[in-house]
């Protein structure tokens, strides 16, 4: 299946389909142990560029050998989005990782207010980070503690919606596309907008489409990079 020579151990970046329910580290760990395998290296050095959330779909940048040093800068690219909010529920988490637990009127929502109010995203703004989410506070992951019950305080992040289209409405559901730049939490903007329309919001769909200039549409799955890693050609990549 291998189309090319891939100089993995010298350095390559590898667009990922990621799969329903698989972590970012899930990815890069199958990936390193295949790696591994074939190259007989026992810590063979893979990252990723720009976390997925488990229940979102699509582009995951992979870097493998001296590529794992641009994976910051690949990471401070604007990513573009599309995905599905629920009107008129809510869960802790801002998703479907928590149980609903609250429910909100929806017979005053329009199809003109949706519209109004994903325009008002638009532009620069603060955002605050969902508490079940890997920001840091006091040297933990916020998610750990909202799991434990623990009341948790994050810093809001300045933001920049470049652009936040309603694709469809199928009420109460709604599909949109965001382009955004990094450190937007989709999730924080599903229950931004549910307070915007008088009610409530969950993010139930999310997938990555494009980051910078690499885009979904030229991303493999998981399954096709193992059998790529299989079949490429074995070179002496690190003396060329």
């Amino acid at each position: 299946m291998a189309d090319k020579i891939y100089q993995f151990r010298k350095g390559e970046v590898l667009l990922v389909d990621k799969p329903l329910n698989w972590t970012s580290f899930d990815v890069v760990n199958k990936l390193r142990w295949r790696l591994s395998k074939k190259y007989g290296i026992k810590r063979f050095k893979v990252g990723h560029a720009g976390t997925l959330d488990p229940l979102a779909t699509g582009l995951l940048i992979i870097c493998t050998g001296k590529s794992t040093k641009i994976s910051q800068e690949l990471t401070s690219e604007d990513k573009t989005y599309t995905g599905t909010f629920l009107l008129g529920k809510t869960t802790p988490s801002y998703d479907l990782e928590t149980e609903f637990d609250q429910e909100y009127p929806l017979e005053h929502i329009t199809s003109e207010a949706i519209n109004e109010a994903a325009e008002s995203f638009q532009g620069d703004q603060k955002q605050t980070p969902p508490i079940f989410s890997a920001k840091k506070v006091n040297g933990k992951r916020a998610y750990e503690s909202a799991r434990k019950g623990i009341d948790v305080k994050l810093k809001e992040n300045d933001i920049h919606i470049h652009s936040f289209k309603i694709t469809a409405i199928r009420f109460p559901e709604v599909d949109f596309e965001i382009k955004c730049s990094k450190g937007t939490y989709i999730r924080s903007i599903a229950n931004d907008f549910g307070k915007a329309l008088d009610s409530g919001a969950t993010l139930i769909a999310l997938r990555r489409t494009q980051s910078g200039e690499f885009l979904i549409q030229n991303s493999k799955s998981v399954e096709e990079w193992i059998e790529i890693i299989d079949a490429n050609e074995m070179t002496d990549e690190l003396s060329q």
